[in-house]
């Protein structure tokens, strides 16, 4: 069953790289130590040394292995040598080509390598290039939204595709609870990533408002208005707060240049200036007007009740699911 878990983890539960630097060491090593997969996501920027650093500050916190994330849409090849040098046993590739010279080049580093993927035209792509699980992301996932589809039609046909290779498949988009964990296994996956539901643990660098309000709304959509000067063509799912509600018509010759200046964070190793409708989540750091920022969330957001310690989240989910199939499922057989 899928709690025996991936890729040589104890579980099947990863948590997604959360951007810009939501997911960093903190709660990494929290899930490492619970027995699932935790992603540290490297900066939008080549900056090897600092992430070689945000590395073994994870490592001070967990003997467990983790992994990276990377976003192939931004400058990017400093930063995978940089994880590739330091063995980091998984590096994620989302956005962009999983080429075979990536797939190779990780392999030689003895660095296990899993792109997301939101269509099964990724999903062949990334088949032939020798990979070693697959995210399959559906559209109901929060933050940057790759494809179009429900994850409910496009796992099957991923899983179709795999068939009997040895590829784990791990599920991706509006999974928040051993429900969702459960059904992801139902249609043939292996594992679950989430995001939503790390960003509001105890753990998670996001701001408390950012948190708080992940808890308390339950509605998302779909847009394309945040960051568009600095990642076009990305459209995301953002929470539907008052704030969003003002903005959503914006024309779309109209983005984030030249914007007033909204606050300011440091995310990773950089002051940054955070502009009335740019991309950037408000972190622990971010100071100003915090409500009028972006906030990305996945479309199960209202099941999330509470802040939790990442841990808990992981032993839910694994008891949960355990629970469910028990009581739920084998009596029917």
């Amino acid at each position: 069953m899928g709690w025996r878990g991936i890729l040589g983890f104890e579980y099947g539960i990863v948590q997604a790289p959360l951007g810009a630097d939501i997911s960093g060491p903190e709660l990494v090593a929290a899930v490492a130590n619970a027995g699932g997969l935790g992603f540290l996501r490297a900066p939008d920027w080549e900056s090897p040394d600092y992430l070689k650093e945000l590395i073994r500050k994870t490592r001070i916190l967990t003997k467990k292995p983790f992994g990276v994330g990377v976003v192939l849409a931004f400058p990017h090849e400093k930063n995978i040598q940089a994880i590739l040098d330091e063995k980091v046993a998984v590096l994620q590739v989302y956005w962009g080509e999983c080429s075979e010279e990536l797939v190779l080049k990780a392999h030689q580093s003895g660095v296990k390598i899993v792109p997301q993927v939101g269509s099964l035209e990724e999903a062949k792509k990334a088949i032939h290039a020798g990979v070693d699980a697959i995210i399959v992301q559906g559209r109901e996932a929060g933050g940057h939204v790759i494809g179009q589809d429900a994850l409910i039609s496009l796992l099957p046909k991923v899983v179709d595709l795999v068939g009997d290779r040895d590829i784990p498949l791990i599920a991706a988009g509006g999974i928040v609870d051993a429900r969702g964990y459960v059904a992801a296994l139902a249609l043939g996956a292996q594992g679950i990533c989430l995001g939503t539901r790390f960003l509001a643990t105890e753990e998670s660098h996001a701001h408390p408002a950012y948190k708080r309000k992940v808890v308390e709304y339950d509605a998302t959509e779909y847009t394309d208005v945040f960051g568009r000067a600095r990642w076009p063509d990305a459209p995301h799912r953002v929470l539907h707060t008052p704030f969003f509600n003002d903005c959503k018509y914006i024309p779309a010759d109209q983005n984030e240049a030249g914007q007033p200046v909204i606050g300011c964070a440091i995310i990773h190793d950089r002051e940054i200036e955070i502009r009335h409708l740019a991309g950037t989540v408000p972190n622990a750091t971010t100071t100003g007007d915090i409500e009028s920022m972006v906030m990305y969330a996945g479309q199960s957001v209202g099941l999330i009740k509470e802040i939790l310690p990442a841990g808990e989240v992981v032993k839910r989910l694994v008891e949960g699911a355990q629970l469910l199939i028990k009581n739920k499922f084998s009596d029917i057989l």
